[in-house]
């Protein structure tokens, strides 16, 4: 046991004295979103499987989405007391960079398993999925097929979507829109506006409120019906798949540049792209690891549906661009 707990730190940078060590555990903070540190999220496992290596106590300090984590961090700036940023994503990188909030990793990332190529020197990424609408296969026979399709059906079906103000899904669909259609999103929107049922704050209540019936679709992740496999055995729930390609969502953990812990925090980094923690994250997160463990995904995963194409702007173009699509998008949804 202890010759493992040796060769674990060393992947860490660790060292097998400051595993032994009892007294005066350091402390390694970590904000996160509540998703990822509650109950039903992957922290309770990061926590053990880290402590158990690092002779530390990692404090993983919650807020509600990604959006109120930046927003925290932006508020207590050289005062926080993160020593780690875990929950923050593509979209919002270039905003907490231009903030002075991180600093350089200095880790290597080679070997990720992500549609994309990964070249980000401040951020980690830690898991990755794509957004998609999600229905009912037994209520709903005949998804739209394509995003034209979905977006010119008149009397297609209803949706719930989450509002890009407050909630990442809702950020990441009115980017998927940006993408495909650029200067025409507002008609895009336009066209969809008679078919939302409603827009909420956040993910949970919509998914919540599509289980109960109000919707025939409901913006989430083409990971989402691997939950509904894994935990209630249903098969149900399909995601739709769009040939003109799905925008991608990948998440991410940096190291905060005011962390007086900056070794261990790097050392958090690396198990960040470790087995420990990889195999935690399709069933305690439901997205695909930027690792595929060595034992694979599991079987809950195995029949999902992918798309060909991913699609995700530059994080500098999210930023600069953000502000003027939010207006097209409340402007298209007030008429």
């Amino acid at each position: 046991m202890f010759a493992l707990s040796v060769a674990f730190l060393a992947t860490l940078g660790l060292t097998a004295p400051q595993a032994v060590a009892q007294s005066d555990k350091p402390t390694l903070t970590v904000y996160t979103y509540r998703a990822f540190a509650g109950k039903y999220g992957p922290g309770a496992r990061v926590k053990e499987r880290f402590e158990a290596a690092c002779a530390c106590t990692l404090d993983l300090v919650q807020t509600d989405d990604a959006g109120s984590l930046l927003a925290r961090l932006k508020l207590e700036g050289k005062d926080t007391k993160a020593d780690v940023v875990l929950g923050l994503d593509t979209n919002q990188t270039a905003e907490a960079r231009a903030a002075g909030l991180v600093v350089p990793h200095g880790l290597d990332t080679a070997g990720l398993d992500l549609p994309v190529p990964w070249t980000d020197d401040s951020f980690i990424p830690f898991d990755w999925g794509w957004f998609a609408f999600v229905y009912d296969s037994d209520k709903l026979r005949n998804p739209p097929a394509s995003f034209k399709a979905f977006v010119e059906a008149a009397d297609g079906p209803k949706i719930i979507i989450q509002d890009p103000r407050t909630s990442t899904p809702g950020l990441g669909l009115m980017l998927w829109v940006q993408a495909l259609y650029g200067d025409k999103a507002g008609d895009v929107w336009a066209r969809l506006a008679p078919r939302i049922v409603t827009v909420t704050k956040g993910w949970s209540e919509a998914y919540g409120l599509f289980l109960k019936g109000e919707a025939d679709m409901v913006l989430s992740y083409t990971t989402s019906p691997a939950y509904h496999v894994g935990v209630e055995k249903k098969t149900n729930y399909k995601a739709a798949i769009f040939p003109e390609g799905h925008y991608l969502q990948v998440e991410v953990a940096g190291l905060v540049k005011s962390s007086e812990k900056p070794d261990l925090a790097r050392s958090f980094l690396r198990f960040v792209l470790s087995e420990a923690f990889q195999s935690a994250m399709p069933e305690g997160n439901w997205m695909y690891p930027a690792k595929v463990p060595q034992g694979g995904l599991p079987a809950s995963f195995a029949g999902l549906d992918k798309p060909q194409k991913s699609l995700l702007l530059a994080p500098e173009v999210v930023r600069d661009g953000r502000r003027a699509w939010t207006d097209v998008w409340l402007g298209a949804l007030r008429r």
